[in-house]
Protein backbone atom coordinates (compact mmCIF):
# COMPACT_ATOMS: atom_id res chain seq x y z
CA UNK A 1 0.00 0.00 0.00
CA UNK A 2 1.03 3.55 -0.82
CA UNK A 3 1.52 6.15 1.58
CA UNK A 4 1.18 9.87 1.29
CA UNK A 5 2.45 11.94 3.59
CA UNK A 6 -0.39 14.06 5.70
CA UNK A 7 0.40 17.39 4.13
CA UNK A 8 0.46 15.77 0.85
CA UNK A 9 -2.87 14.12 1.49
CA UNK A 10 -4.61 17.42 2.81
CA UNK A 11 -3.29 19.27 -0.14
CA UNK A 12 -5.03 16.74 -2.66
CA UNK A 13 -8.06 16.66 -0.42
CA UNK A 14 -8.47 20.92 -1.35
CA UNK A 15 -7.83 20.59 -4.95
CA UNK A 16 -10.54 17.52 -5.15
CA UNK A 17 -13.43 19.71 -3.37
CA UNK A 18 -12.44 22.78 -5.06
CA UNK A 19 -12.95 21.20 -8.31
CA UNK A 20 -16.79 20.80 -8.92
CA UNK A 21 -16.66 25.03 -8.04
CA UNK A 22 -14.06 25.69 -11.10
CA UNK A 23 -13.86 26.47 -14.63
CA UNK A 24 -12.26 23.29 -16.18
CA UNK A 25 -9.29 25.45 -17.30
CA UNK A 26 -8.75 26.61 -13.68
CA UNK A 27 -8.96 23.18 -12.18
CA UNK A 28 -6.58 21.99 -14.74
CA UNK A 29 -4.00 24.79 -13.46
CA UNK A 30 -4.29 24.23 -10.10
CA UNK A 31 -4.57 20.37 -10.23
CA UNK A 32 -1.08 20.48 -12.66
CA UNK A 33 0.32 22.76 -9.76
CA UNK A 34 -0.80 20.48 -6.65
CA UNK A 35 0.62 17.40 -8.47
CA UNK A 36 4.14 18.66 -9.31
CA UNK A 37 4.30 19.52 -5.69
CA UNK A 38 4.17 15.39 -5.13
CA UNK A 39 6.86 13.17 -5.40
CA UNK A 40 7.36 11.30 -8.52
CA UNK A 41 5.72 7.78 -7.53
CA UNK A 42 2.92 9.41 -5.13
CA UNK A 43 2.62 11.59 -8.33
CA UNK A 44 1.85 8.66 -10.87
CA UNK A 45 -0.53 6.94 -8.44
CA UNK A 46 -2.37 10.55 -8.32
CA UNK A 47 -2.49 11.06 -12.22
CA UNK A 48 -3.49 7.76 -12.68
CA UNK A 49 -6.46 7.65 -9.61
CA UNK A 50 -7.60 11.21 -10.92
CA UNK A 51 -7.58 9.50 -14.95
CA UNK A 52 -9.80 6.84 -13.78
CA UNK A 53 -12.30 9.41 -12.41
CA UNK A 54 -12.34 11.24 -15.35
CA UNK A 55 -12.74 7.91 -17.76
CA UNK A 56 -15.35 6.67 -15.62
CA UNK A 57 -17.75 9.62 -14.99
CA UNK A 58 -16.79 10.82 -19.10
CA UNK A 59 -17.51 7.72 -20.89
CA UNK A 60 -20.64 6.10 -18.42
CA UNK A 61 -23.26 8.91 -17.36
CA UNK A 62 -24.87 5.99 -14.90
CA UNK A 63 -21.64 6.77 -12.81
CA UNK A 64 -20.46 9.65 -10.96
CA UNK A 65 -16.67 8.53 -9.78
CA UNK A 66 -15.74 10.56 -6.39
CA UNK A 67 -13.00 8.49 -5.09
CA UNK A 68 -10.89 5.48 -6.59
CA UNK A 69 -8.63 3.05 -4.50
CA UNK A 70 -5.86 1.28 -6.62
CA UNK A 71 -5.13 -1.30 -3.66
CA UNK A 72 -8.01 -1.82 -2.06
CA UNK A 73 -7.74 -6.04 -2.65
CA UNK A 74 -4.54 -6.45 -3.62
CA UNK A 75 -1.15 -4.21 -4.01
CA UNK A 76 -0.65 -3.03 -7.83
CA UNK A 77 2.04 -3.31 -9.53
CA UNK A 78 3.95 -0.03 -10.40
CA UNK A 79 6.82 0.77 -12.51
CA UNK A 80 8.42 3.84 -13.33
CA UNK A 81 6.16 5.13 -16.09
CA UNK A 82 2.97 3.00 -14.54
CA UNK A 83 0.76 1.25 -12.49
CA UNK A 84 -1.47 -2.18 -12.88
CA UNK A 85 -4.34 -2.56 -10.77
CA UNK A 86 -6.46 -5.67 -10.52
CA UNK A 87 -7.81 -5.17 -7.25
CA UNK A 88 -8.87 -1.45 -7.12
CA UNK A 89 -12.12 -0.08 -6.18
CA UNK A 90 -13.89 3.37 -7.56
CA UNK A 91 -17.04 5.08 -5.61
CA UNK A 92 -19.95 6.35 -7.72
CA UNK A 93 -23.22 7.86 -6.23
CA UNK A 94 -22.19 6.41 -2.66
CA UNK A 95 -21.96 3.13 -3.73
CA UNK A 96 -18.16 1.17 -4.30
CA UNK A 97 -17.40 -1.04 -7.56
CA UNK A 98 -14.75 -3.28 -8.29
CA UNK A 99 -12.11 -2.02 -10.91
CA UNK A 100 -9.18 -2.83 -12.76
CA UNK A 101 -6.95 -0.58 -14.83
CA UNK A 102 -3.76 0.13 -16.44
CA UNK A 103 -2.07 3.93 -16.57
CA UNK A 104 0.82 4.33 -18.60
CA UNK A 105 2.23 8.22 -17.84
CA UNK A 106 4.85 10.29 -19.74
CA UNK A 107 8.33 10.13 -17.29
CA UNK A 108 7.06 13.33 -15.45
CA UNK A 109 3.40 11.80 -14.49
CA UNK A 110 1.98 14.78 -15.75
CA UNK A 111 0.57 13.33 -19.23
CA UNK A 112 -1.40 9.88 -19.41
CA UNK A 113 -0.16 7.85 -22.99
CA UNK A 114 -2.21 4.45 -22.72
CA UNK A 115 -5.22 4.21 -20.09
CA UNK A 116 -7.48 0.70 -20.01
CA UNK A 117 -9.83 -0.45 -17.45
CA UNK A 118 -12.77 -3.14 -16.73
CA UNK A 119 -15.00 -2.26 -14.22
CA UNK A 120 -16.64 -5.13 -11.71
CA UNK A 121 -19.67 -5.69 -9.64
CA UNK A 122 -20.48 -3.77 -6.75
CA UNK A 123 -19.02 -4.06 -3.78
CA UNK A 124 -21.68 -5.05 -0.72
CA UNK A 125 -21.83 -2.54 1.90
CA UNK A 126 -21.21 -5.46 4.10
CA UNK A 127 -17.84 -5.79 2.54
CA UNK A 128 -16.46 -2.22 2.76
CA UNK A 129 -14.63 -1.81 6.43
CA UNK A 130 -12.96 -5.06 5.44
CA UNK A 131 -11.04 -3.45 2.45
CA UNK A 132 -10.93 0.10 4.17
CA UNK A 133 -14.05 1.81 1.66
CA UNK A 134 -16.10 4.39 3.37
CA UNK A 135 -19.19 6.55 1.89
Amino acid sequence: MLLVAPMKKLCLMVLASLAPVLPAKAMDNALRAGLMKLDPETRLEQRCDAEVLDRISHDDHNYKADRVVAYAFGTPQMSADAIKSSGAAFRSKGQWYRLKFKCQTAPDHMEVLQFRYKIGDEIPESDWARYNLYD
